[in-house]
């Protein structure tokens, strides 16, 4: 008869909480009682203070002794509310111990299937996709049909024609001279002097201009 399992820990503290508190009630109500009884016993002793004073005498003597069971009923609620406070606490460290348990146990479970190994391989795959998407996505990106231009040559035919500006822009550009017409060259006269003769200035003139009527085909 004594061989039945003991129920477990948590309905055990729920029972007594729920003890512990109809008894408290039940002390309360005991409690109220008194009070009406002290209540009642001082109305008649001022009642028959003046009348009939043994009346009055008893009616002071049960209010005492009603007092002195009011003091016991409260100490005894005192103590029940302080044990059920304690039991209260305690079971809610219960369960708040039973909820880490079952979260330390959930993640050592977890971290049991990884550890810093297979995390940093994991993060390795990742950044390796990653960088093959990249690549993937230029390719796609790329124009269809078009020849491929290599961006470094792009980058030094650029600085070339820049340092080429620069060169042209540093040294000042020469004076374009305008370009000589030729003239058609005409027959060398001789210079004639003011202290020439008049004779011979005339026969100069009249070779010149015969000169220049051979040349022109005349």
């Amino acid at each position: 008869m004594f061989g039945g399992n003991k129920p477990p820990k948590k309905e055990l503290s729920k029972r007594a909480i729920v003890e512990l508190r109809e008894h408290i009630q039940t002390l309360n109500k005991k409690r109220g009682h008194l009070e009406q009884q002290m209540s009642d016993q001082d109305a008649m002793a001022r009642k028959y203070i003046s009348t009939n004073k043994v009346l009055a005498k008893n009616a002071l003597k049960k209010k005492k002794g009603y007092e002195t069971n009011l003091i016991k009923i409260e100490n005894q609620i005192e103590s029940l509310e302080t044990q059920l406070t304690a039991i209260e606490g305690a079971n809610l460290n219960l369960e708040t111990m039973k909820a880490m348990k079952q979260g330390a146990s959930a993640m050592k479970q977890i971290h049991g299937e990884y550890n810093v190994d297979k995390v940093e391989e994991t993060m390795d795959d990742i950044r390796e996709q990653v960088e093959l998407a990249d690549e993937i996505s230029d390719a796609i990106s790329r124009p269809v049909g078009t020849e491929y231009v290599d961006e470094d040559e792009l980058d030094e035919e650029l600085a070339a024609l820049q340092e080429e500006e620069r060169q042209l822009h540093a040294v000042p550009a020469q004076k374009v001279q305008p370009k000589k017409v030729p003239q058609e060259e005409l027959p060398n006269f001789p210079s004639v002097t003011k202290t020439a003769p008049k004779a011979e200035s005339e026969d100069e003139d009249e070779e010149a201009l015969k000169a220049l009527q051979a040349e022109m085909g005349l």
